[in-house]
């Protein structure tokens, strides 16, 4: 059996070692390897160069279709081209795109957006790229919310009445973004090593007796976000599309090509749209610097949460006496804890933040078991609930626990009761369950910290805190620092 230092020490080496193996990944995707070699030689030595070091006049064109594929220009709208396309120039445009009757039906339209020589017709260039997007995605719609008191309106009922059946359906919504990026660096690739998350976006021509890629055509996955989806209903005929270009460099088109792989990892895993909205959004809305600060931050900040739960599970798992502990302070945090993952449960939040918040209540369940000293017992499928009994030490903690949350009520309860009565009379809820399951949350979160205070009255009156769990504290003081 490993000692508890020895398992800390290990902990932390695992730790050392997956921090330097994450950089050593990241460094592996941000930089490629170039091919050294001379124009002469590139033919001979396996060199792969670019086709926008000829500097070509290009055009970009987007067109829409309710199709997968395409082979000619039958079925499709143009609906933006760009005529001398400048890859070094970003630029942002929305345009209104028609929407089928097919689309309107809950089916899928489909963007294909071309890279090609400037005055040639895109399937008559030889030499075009061009890559596909749907402009569609399927959720279930969020139910809406009313004012509880006063009901709602007659439109509102009627339009109610027709989503009441598809509540628990996904239907089509709009991508209302389109983010393009071209790769724009003169970078030559070796032949023999090609990075294999760039190769299948790289199309290759013979240019005599050198080997071209042609312009690399990327969409940015990472921003299509769930806030910018429209619910596209039978009657829009037309539906607005907000094309955006930035150019973009090898490093990091590598870096969001891996990344855009581990959210379509997580969908096939079973995460919703709205689980893999909350990954895109670490990405999408935070500097590439920052967001590599973030990730040792937060690694750290992984080490002292797992290193504060193990420390509090062993120092619960030991307790055997309540003397010095408050018992309502841990009946409260059990009961905060489980509110918030209702709350959670409530607001359809991703799971990433659901698992967690689930494994948290439970353990607090444990503690209250252990504080209550309650046992159970199964007779049949009927469980029945035996409490242990109190020391005269722990029944004066008890006396101290009961005086200090006494006076606590006298202000907790006011504020709480004021608060709910306040969000009944102007907030708008999905039900009665969802009321009451907020106004209890915004009571854990606006007056939480003060369930504090009967545990200091408890350490005021004995005179001691060698009671508390204190290497879990300094693990917790860590994380949140």
């Amino acid at each position: 059996m490993l000692s508890r230092s020895s398992f800390t020490s290990l902990v932390v080496g695992v730790f050392a070692v997956y921090v330097a193996h994450t950089c050593w990944v990241m460094y592996g995707i941000v930089y490629t390897r170039p091919c050294l070699a001379t124009a002469a030689a590139g033919a001979a030595g396996g060199c792969v160069w670019p086709y926008l070091a000829r500097r070509p006049k290009l055009q970009l064109s987007v067109y829409t279709t309710t199709r997968s594929s395409i082979g000619a220009e039958s079925n499709i709208d143009l609906v933006l081209n760009v005529e001398d396309f400048d890859i070094e120039s970003k630029f942002e445009r929305t345009v209104n795109v028609s929407v089928p009757k097919k689309t309107r039906n809950n089916g899928t339209l489909y963007a294909y957006i071309f890279l090609h020589h400037a005055g040639i017709l895109p399937w008559h260039d030889g030499k075009q790229v061009h890559i596909v997007s749907p402009l569609t995605t399927y959720m279930v719609p969020k139910p809406e919310e009313i004012n509880l008191l006063t009901g709602e309106s007659a439109t509102q009922q009627i339009e109610a009445e027709k989503h009441t059946n598809a509540l628990d359906e996904p239907i089509s919504h709009w991508r209302s973004r389109l983010t393009l990026n071209v790769m724009v660096e003169d970078f030559v690739f070796d032949g023999s090593s090609l990075p294999a998350d760039v190769h299948r976006y790289m199309k290759m021509v013979q240019l005599g007796k050198t080997v071209h890629y042609l312009p690399i055509l990327f969409i940015d996955q990472l921003s299509n976000r769930v806030k910018d989806l429209m619910v596209i209903n039978r009657s829009t005929t037309e539906l607005p599309l907000t094309v955006s270009y930035d150019k973009i460099s090898l490093g990091k088109l590598r870096f969001w090509i891996h990344m855009q792989d581990a959210v379509y990892s997580l969908q096939q895993f079973g995460f919703s749209e709205k689980d893999a909205d909350e990954v895109k959004g670490i990405f999408v809305d935070t500097n590439l610097y920052f967001l590599a600060l973030t990730f040792f931050v937060a690694a750290f900040h992984l080490l002292f949460d797992f290193l504060a739960f193990k420390n509090d599970i062993s120092f619960w798992k030991k307790k055997r006496s309540m003397i010095g502990m408050s018992t309502k302070a841990v009946l409260w945090r059990c009961f905060s804890t489980v509110v918030i993952f209702l709350f959670l449960l409530d607001e359809q939040t991703s799971l990433l933040v659901l698992i967690p918040a689930g494994i948290g209540a439970l353990i607090e369940l444990w503690k209250v078991k252990k504080a209550l000293k309650m046992t159970i017992k199964w007779q049949g499928l009927r469980p029945k609930f035996q409490f242990g009994t109190y020391n005269d030490s722990e029944k004066k903690t008890e006396e101290y626990d009961a005086q200090a949350m006494k006076y606590l009520s006298y202000l907790l309860y006011p504020l709480c009761i004021g608060g709910a009565g306040y969000s009944l009379l102007n907030v708008k809820y999905k039900s009665w369950y969802s009321w009451l399951i907020n106004s209890f949350v915004n009571g854990v979160y606006a007056f939480g910290f003060l369930f504090m205070l009967p545990q200091l009255f408890v350490n005021y009156k004995m005179k001691s805190v060698a009671h508390l769990p204190w290497k879990a504290f300094t693990y917790k003081a860590l994380s949140c620092g």
